[in-house]
């Protein structure tokens, strides 16, 4: 009977590791997968910009478009250091293909075939049309490539297993592409699009589990600081009640709050971002926080006196 249940208990656990095996394989996309394409680098700019690029990759202390990495981004499952995506052969992204680069922001898979950790956040990225990310490829190869790798991250056992990350992936990400909404106007379908794509706001503004996923139920609705310092803000109506959409873009463009207050912590490097897209967008992406339902975010600790 004992052996019985051993040979069961073994093959379920054989079981377990091939399935979990299965659902973690990094999705890739094929060169072929893509249709025949002219990119627009003007559009990826906007792209560029409105995806905050600059702000993990830019070199501190450089130019927006010096994109050699090195900033370090502590969290609770250790510190990651941003990497160079400039267009360096060997220590960026030049020697990339354009699949490879829709792969990575699609499905946060590296050109080796390992799961990127979702500190790169393709979970909102992914969001993106092809055509945006395209776009925004072409307009990288035309920045200056820098020589020079930042140093590997320092991830603690076991989140630092990169297959386990796929575990994470299953658990968190869907594969669902945006989908404008019809009863909705052009313009706020297009900050829908930039908040929750390309602007990847949900991504600090909202609390997260135990293992690092977003709390859906508490989407931009605030919380810790990914980093470790501070606290972010609600960005449903619970927190932005008493702003007019007008205030909301002119925050977006100048980084100046309502109170006459200014911007302060990683959201100055957010609105270096912001403040180069064009009126129109602001606005967009302004019409669609204003819309959002009020929601009770995380309670935030007292200060100690």
């Amino acid at each position: 009977m004992f052996r019985k249940l051993f040979l069961l208990a073994v093959l379920a656990l054989i079981a377990g590791l091939g399935v979990f095996w299965f659902v973690t394989i990094p999705a890739v996309v094929s060169a072929q997968a893509l249709t025949a394409y002219s990119p627009n680098v003007a559009n990826g700019q906007t792209v560029f910009n409105a995806g905050g690029c600059a702000s993990c990759h830019a070199v501190v202390g450089e130019p927006r478009t010096m994109l050699g990495g090195g900033l370090a981004l502590p969290s609770p499952f250790g510190t990651f250091h941003v990497p160079n995506i400039s267009p360096h052969k060997q220590n960026g992204i030049g020697g990339w293909t354009e699949a490879n680069f829709v792969t990575a922001m699609k499905y946060g898979t590296s050109p080796a075939g390992t799961h990127y950790f979702p500190s790169f956040p393709y979970g909102s990225y992914r969001l993106a049309t092809d055509n945006d990310i395209r776009d925004l490829f072409a307009y990288i190869k035309t920045l200056p490539p820098l020589s020079g790798r930042p140093r590997p991250h320092d991830v603690n056992f076991p989140f630092n297993i990169r297959r386990l990350v796929g575990g994470w992936k299953f658990l968190f990400l869907d594969n669902k592409p945006f989908t404008p909404d019809p009863k909705q106007s052009a313009a706020w379908n297009r900050g829908a699009y930039l908040v929750n794509g390309l602007g990847h706001c949900a991504e600090c503004h909202s609390p997260r589990n135990f293992l690092g996923g977003i709390v859906s139920s508490q989407r931009f609705a605030g919380g810790p600081n990914p980093e470790g310092e501070g606290w972010v803000p609600n960005i449903t109506q619970k927190g932005l009640k008493d702003w007019t959409e007008k205030e909301i873009a002119w925050f977006l463009k100048t980084g100046e709050l309502p109170d006459g207050d200014t911007a302060g912590g990683s959201m100055v490097r957010v609105i270096k971002n912001t403040s180069e897209l064009n009126d129109e967008d602001r606005a967009a992406m302004a019409a669609y926080l204003k819309s959002l339902p009020a929601v009770d975010g995380p309670v935030r600790p007292k200060k100690k006196t």
